[in-house]
């Protein structure tokens, strides 16, 4: 029997991404840039608002294209356009008074999402959406860009700092995704293997990670990050090794969820240790 259409409405499924992780890496950056301006106040709630209605609008969005595409039952239609219209109302809103507040031009850096939203749609519609981490790897650049949005509207005036922030909240929530790919690779293994075995399937996010210590490194030694920031690095690199000590075979997707989570709080926590305490 049909649930009544404001039950329908009301249903989390309509408004809310199910990608429980990618939360992360939207707010790490938009959290770190925020530090490193060192005067948030109210626009910066403002930003975050912005922020999390376009990051929230894809939920619908999704819908309504898994709908046309005959993935979804027609009843999905009606709910998936309300929420559409009440997120859009909102992001209008918050434009409009970003706008006012003199910050306008920080809207521009929400135009790189736009084709690579639209090609994520255009998979969906041909059903090839799935495990495509070439476009996780962009999609996590694009949320990136909130870190110089957040550093500038908190009182930020170094670009070179704010491009930065960018370049390295991006390259850790890149690596981050490689690594729960493995991760999720090791997990419908029956039985766990050699060291050495886990060590050569993890070679992509355990280089990735080395390379991304390479570039804090690079930057320490310019002066143009603190300590703290090589230690954000090193510590992602340590989790990912213990990913090849202790593989997640038989984990729950959940479980390796949570793993990589705690793991990037404790980088987002340190990156703004960096800036606050340097």
């Amino acid at each position: 029997m049909d649930q009544p259409i404001y039950k329908q409405i009301l249903n989390k499924h309509f408004f809310i991404p199910m990608e429980h992780g990618a939360w992360i890496w939207l707010l790490g950056p938009l959290f770190i840039g925020a530090a490193a301006g060192g005067k948030p106040d109210g626009d910066l709630i403002l930003l975050i608002f912005c922020a999390l209605i376009a990051f929230l609008i894809r939920q619908p969005v999704t819908l309504i294209v898994k709908v046309n595409a005959g993935r979804r039952a027609r009843r999905d239609l009606l709910p998936a356009l309300v929420w559409i219209t009440v997120y859009t109302v909102l992001g209008s809103l918050g434009v409009w008074k970003l706008a006012q507040a003199g910050y306008g031009q920080l809207l521009w850096l929400a135009v790189p999402g736009i084709p690579i939203f639209a090609f994520y749609l255009w998979l969906i519609w041909r059903r090839k959406e799935r495990r495509q981490w070439q476009l996780e790897l962009i999609g996590a650049g694009a949320l990136a860009l909130t870190a110089p949005a957040a550093y500038w509207i908190s009182g930020g005036v170094s670009d070179d700092v704010a491009w930065t922030l960018f370049l390295l909240t991006w390259l850790q929530s890149a690596a981050s995704i490689v690594h729960v790919y493995i991760r999720l690779e090791q997990r419908i293994l029956k039985e766990s293997h050699s060291l050495g075995w886990h060590f050569n399937k993890a070679l992509p996010s355990l280089g990735f990670h080395a390379f991304n210590l390479a570039v804090s490194g690079v930057l320490v030694a310019f002066a143009m990050v603190n300590w703290w920031v090589l230690g954000a690095f090193l510590l992602m690199l340590f989790c990912s090794l213990a990913g090849v000590i202790r593989p997640a075979c038989g984990y729950r997707p959940s479980k390796i969820g949570i793993q990589q989570l705690v793991a990037s709080l404790a980088f987002v926590l340190i990156m703004m240790l960096a800036y606050l305490l340097g």
